[in-house]
């Protein structure tokens, strides 16, 4: 299969929803409540964010593609939490179902950590729901670890992972 990663670009927007809402539906059915889930997954209400991140050029977001189809999806950005200032934040990563565990989550991770260190900074930070096992071992075996901090995101508890690059 060859694999492309590339910048998001205006049109990718409904790619992008595709991707994340299904990840959303597979990855957190266990994890978010129903209603919560179905809230958070409707396609519209997720096509018109990306749409606006897009449209106001907000965050570095990439997509990757096995043989021109759209697999995964990551976006990264400054830190958003105040005390965090100085840090980059992973935003997200998203990918298909189908093809989970077959080294194309790594492949987004090595790229967007190594865009992250072009753009000058020297630690990464990013919350993953505290039942996403799965996730968690997915960061940890990439050099992230819990640092401590902890809040509440669409009623589920959330966990702050950070790496020093």
């Amino acid at each position: 299969m060859e694999v492309s990663i590339r910048k998001v670009k205006n049109g990718d927007a409904p790619t992008l929803a595709k991707i994340q809402t299904e990840s959303w539906n597979a990855a957190f059915r266990h994890i978010l409540s129903a209603e919560t889930l179905e809230k958070s997954t409707q396609p519209g209400r997720v096509e018109a964010m990306y749409q606006r991140l897009l449209d106001e050029n907000i965050g570095h977001g990439y997509l990757l593609e096995l043989d021109g189809k759209a697999h995964c999806i990551a976006y990264w950005d400054r830190a958003r939490d105040a005390e965090m200032q100085g840090c980059a934040e992973i935003i997200c990563i998203h990918s298909l179902r189908e093809r989970w565990g077959k080294g194309y989550g790594t492949k987004m991770m090595e790229k967007l950590l190594e865009d992250i260190a072009r753009a000058g900074y020297s630690k990464v930070i990013l919350w993953v729901f505290a039942e996403n096992e799965r996730a968690r071992k997915f960061y940890e075996a990439r050099g992230f670890a819990a640092n401590g901090k902890e809040k509440t995101g669409l009623g589920a508890q959330e966990l702050c992972y950070e790496k020093t690059l």
